[in-house]
């Protein structure tokens, strides 16, 4: 869209109706009784000429009132609109996923797929099918199964990210630096932004609730699902039935070696079983047992004290399977599984936290300093981000 000027000569108010798609964008207050000359703004999709050509209109609309000019020059200056940042933006509505084919057919290669609320670039339109591009694949899928340029449904499918580049971010209570710290978060992790009208910092939400962060700390990207390609698709699958496989190894190694053997805490009485068994049932009775233990920022230890991660961490590094020590690094780790199929020691994933799901609707976390180890339930008592499964 472009932005046009029209000089109006000789106009007088009626009560006409401003001509197609033309609107007027005024400059200066109406004119005065006797003026017979006026420039102003007009903004148009379709009904401004080319550039440097002319045009008479009989009718337009001017700051809301109805104007006839006797002559309307415009002119076209050439300056662009910016569009919708989603005028372009496809979101996939189907059950499950559909595909991305070669050409605009369906005789057409499938090249990848396009999962449900997962989102691509529209290129073009041919007959019923959108060119787009998503990720790696560039492809056709039917206009039937997605949704053009629907702002408030790609908002939705998508993630507001701030992502930490600084050691430690403070969160605080307010957008102040006088603030509180309600949370602290390590260098790349990332956490969920749910408003940026304050100048200067963001609305995040962590495991401490909604807190502000300093935009100086943190870049800004929103986040969507793409397209997987056949061989990404070929990949991730043969690469989660071997991770499966080296976790499942790993964990019988472990519990072999320590099956009849304890441990205990160097700061208390409290006496611990050695790890028993290989599969998600086992990691959450091992867990179960650190419940009422220390929160410490940065920490690994389940005794002493250990953040989220590292709860998370230092129970599967108990049963031979190494972990990252980041909150986000782990919505990589293992396997996706649904919400709905989550299964006793999938690691549940959040903004800024993680935890390990017990069964029931619960889970089991390292949560706050306030409270340590500890059992939330729902499950789901903030947005989960993903669900991921090592066994």
């Amino acid at each position: 869209m472009k932005v046009n000027y029209v000089k109006l000569t000789a106009c007088a108010l009626t009560g006409a109706m401003a001509l197609g798609t033309v609107s007027v964008e005024a400059m200066a207050a109406t004119p005065a009784a006797g003026v017979t000359s006026y420039t102003a703004n007009v903004v148009t999709s379709s009904t401004i000429p080319a550039a440097g050509v002319t045009s008479v209109l009989s009718e337009i609309m001017l700051n809301g009132d109805a104007v006839v000019a006797t002559s309307a020059e415009v002119v076209d200056t050439g300056a662009e609109v910016v569009a919708s940042e989603y005028a372009d933006v496809a979101i996939a509505q189907v059950e499950g996923y559909v595909n991305v084919r070669s050409e605009a057919s369906e005789e057409g290669e499938i090249l990848g797929k396009l999962y449900d609320n997962s989102a691509a670039t529209v290129l073009g339109e041919e007959n019923g099918w959108y060119k787009i591009s998503s990720g790696s694949v560039e492809g056709y899928v039917k206009s039937d199964y997605v949704v053009v340029g629907d702002e408030e449904l790609a908002k939705s499918v998508s993630r507001r990210v701030a992502t930490v580049t600084t050691t430690t971010l403070n969160v605080r209570e307010t957008a102040s630096e006088e603030a509180s710290i309600i949370q602290q978060v390590p260098i790349e992790d990332d956490l969920t932004v749910v408003d940026e009208s304050t100048e200067g910092w963001v609305a995040v939400t962590c495991e401490a609730g909604t807190g502000y962060v300093s935009t100086d700390y943190v870049t800004l990207s929103t986040e969507y699902v793409h397209a997987e390609s056949k061989a990404e698709e070929e990949a991730r699958l043969a690469a989660e039935e071997a991770e499966r496989q080296a976790a499942a190894a790993a964990a019988a190694r472990a519990t072999a070696k320590s099956s009849s053997s304890s441990s205990s805490s160097s700061s208390s009485s409290a006496s611990y079983s050695a790890p028993s068994g290989s599969g998600g049932s086992a990691v959450v009775a091992y867990a179960a047992q650190f419940v009422g233990n220390p929160y410490v920022y940065g920490g690994s230890s389940l005794t002493n004290g250990t953040d989220c991660s590292g709860f998370v961490m230092s129970v599967y590094g108990a049963f031979g399977v190494g972990l990252p020590h980041s909150s986000s690094a782990m919505r990589s780790v293992g396997y996706e599984v649904s919400v709905n199929d989550m299964q006793p020691g999938d690691i549940v994933c959040y903004s800024g936290h993680v935890a390990i799901y017990c069964g029931n609707n619960t889970i089991v976390h390292a949560s706050t300093p306030s409270t340590g180890i500890k059992y939330t339930s729902p499950a789901n008592y903030k947005t989960i981000l993903s669900v991921r499964r090592i066994f």
